[in-house]
């Protein structure tokens, strides 16, 4: 008797062990990566590879917050926000950085059109945010000075 409650304690230990592991696989790491627009090297090509199409209508909907004068291209905050229905997504990209699309936020339904963060500039230009709203990509841009660079400069 004593040797059946041994194997069932140890059986039991093995299957919660297994148990907990599968509950820590992060999933959402798993899910699929837009590879070829990240490391697209202009605009256009980065959003027809993370959107379908690279034309997008220029909207006063949207707000970009960010420092007329970056002094260091390393850390420049950033916030976009717009009041439109239906957002699918926020991109953000720095038009002079080697590899331009910086951050793509996939909105969940109902959610708010909003997102903060701080990017990287390797110098001086244009800050996209290209919005998808509704099946259609809109867009507004900020120019920002960059005093030191960030992305190796």
């Amino acid at each position: 008797m004593n040797n059946r409650r041994r194997i069932l304690l140890k059986s039991g230990l093995a299957v919660s062990a297994l148990g907990t592991a599968a509950l820590l696989v992060p999933r959402a790491v798993l899910a699929a990566w837009p590879e070829k627009a990240f490391h697209a090297k202009k605009m256009p090509e980065a959003l027809q590879a993370l959107a379908g199409t690279d034309s997008a209508s220029e909207s006063g909907d949207i707000k970009i917050k960010a420092p007329d004068i970056a002094e260091n291209g390393a850390v420049v905050p950033i916030t976009v926000s717009t009041g439109m229905d239906d957002v699918e997504s926020i991109s953000i990209v720095a038009v002079n950085n080697p590899f331009p699309l910086i951050a793509s936020f996939n909105l969940g339904e109902g959610a708010l059109g909003f997102v903060s963060t701080r990017i990287k500039m390797g110098k001086s230009g244009d800050v996209v945010a290209v919005v998808k709203a509704g099946g259609k990509l809109y867009s507004a841009k900020k120019g920002v000075k960059v005093t030191i660079g960030g992305c190796g400069g």
